[in-house]
């Protein structure tokens, strides 16, 4: 809690551009309403979150948002497992996804925030591509060795 009583103070790199927890609701249900129906990424969002789940995973996604931007501590999951267990993910489905992120919060959000949100999108990307191609062994670990 803050020292007035209310909600905890805010801090982090989007506090500085004006990301609110509002924004990240806003910018996260508009990209995966975009998602859902893109004929590229769309299908397999739709085949690895089941219709029911799909509430879930939306606020799972603005509590990653919120950690990631405001770093409030609120996300807990797993991400590199779960998108490495999901067949047939390739970097091309990155780059898709990338652009649609990328339209969603330039279309949402005001220049600052729509750049930080873009910076960490990539990063985000570029590390979860290098974690799949690892799992998969299609890349040495940080070790030098490749994993099985």
């Amino acid at each position: 809690m803050s020292a007035t009583g209310n909600a905890p103070n805010r801090v982090g790199p989007g506090a500085a551009v004006g990301v609110s927890e509002e924004m990240i609701h806003t910018v996260v249900h508009g990209f995966y309403d975009q998602v859902r129906k893109d004929p590229a990424i769309g299908p397999i969002f739709n085949r690895v979150i089941p219709e029911a789940e799909w509430p879930a995973h939306l606020a799972k996604m603005c509590d990653f948002w919120s950690s990631v931007l405001l770093m409030t501590g609120r996300f807990k999951g797993t991400p590199m497992v779960a998108h490495a267990r999901i067949e047939g993910l390739r970097a091309t489905h990155f780059a898709r996804w990338l652009y649609l992120f990328h339209q969603t919060v330039e279309a949402l959000c005001p220049p600052e925030a729509a750049v930080l949100f873009v910076a960490k999108s990539e990063m985000i990307a570029q590390s979860l591509q290098m974690g799949i191609a690892v799992a998969r062994g299609e890349q040495p670990s940080a070790s030098g060795r490749l994993r099985a």
